[in-house]
């Protein structure tokens, strides 16, 4: 989910930073630190949008760097369970497809992409339902539900989605289903 934070911390302007505006000093040195970076409370940093206050600034022994007090806001971005969200399939492997969320990329285990048995045709990149014949393949937009997270920080950061609930799955599966459903109600 994105969100806005608010953040109170204190900031390290270094001295190379000195001949700028006190602001736009102080917006470098918090991007610096926040965007990009992972936090377990907050979720992924990715753009501050307001600094709201800049307290007076400190300079402590043996460190050339002015140290101000300061309360910003920031975009982030952290996924919640049961969370549903559209993304883009950018892999596929023989045990999932791992699907772009904005700046994080989840996977869709074998066993939950469809109620069907799913095979993966290594030649194409592809799953293909046995009795559904449905496809997913590389490039496909998907809606899909987090069913597990894990943000501990470094390189084992997972998220687990599934599409194997009603309403889910690639999208043009979706419009495949509204159109026979049209279609039916017609009759």
């Amino acid at each position: 989910m994105y969100r806005i934070v608010k953040i109170k911390t204190k900031v390290k302007v270094p001295p190379a930073r000195f001949n700028m505006p006190l602001k736009q000093a102080i917006r470098e040195s918090i991007a610096e630190k926040y965007e990009g970076m992972l936090d377990r409370r907050f979720g992924i940093g990715l753009v501050i949008t307001e600094i709201e206050e800049i307290g007076e600034g400190k300079i402590v022994p043996e460190d050339a760097s002015i140290h101000y007090p300061v309360m910003f806001e920031m975009l982030s971005f952290k996924p919640e369970l049961h969370e549903v969200l559209v993304g883009d399939v950018i892999d596929n492997t023989e045990f999932g497809a791992f699907v772009r969320l904005g700046p994080m990329d989840g996977l869709v285990h074998v066993s939950q992409l469809l109620d069907d048995f799913v095979s993966y045709d290594e030649k194409n990149s592809m799953f293909i339902g046995k009795e559904s014949k449905r496809s997913l393949k590389e490039g496909d937009s998907v809606l899909s539900r987090v069913i597990s997270v894990n943000m501990s920080g470094g390189k084992e950061n997972k998220i687990g989605l599934t599409m194997r609930q009603p309403g889910l799955g690639a999208l043009h599966w979706i419009e495949e289903e509204k159109k026979a459903a049209a279609k039916a109600a017609k009759k």
